[in-house]
């Protein structure tokens, strides 16, 4: 399983291959290529968004296991 650096890590490689695609696409007046730095970019900043939310998820899941374990020793 991914952990949130390693995420960040591909979002941020993700943004910089758009950067350099899109930057390319202008210099050339390749509208394709322009596009498609600007879809790499979209990526990269969702990819940033999933290892966020993933990473809540993953503290409340640990969060309520606390508590359930705390409630289990409590009631021995």
């Amino acid at each position: 399983m991914s952990n949130k650096f390693t995420d960040d890590l591909k979002g941020t490689g993700n943004e910089l291959k758009g950067e350099a695609k899109e930057q390319y696409g202008k210099a050339t007046g390749d509208v394709g290529k322009q596009t498609e730095g600007k879809l790499d970019k979209l990526k990269g900043a969702a990819q940033h968004k999933l290892a966020d939310a993933k990473e809540a998820v993953t503290n409340k899941v640990e969060e309520i296991e606390k508590k359930f374990e705390d409630k289990k020793h409590e009631n021995k």
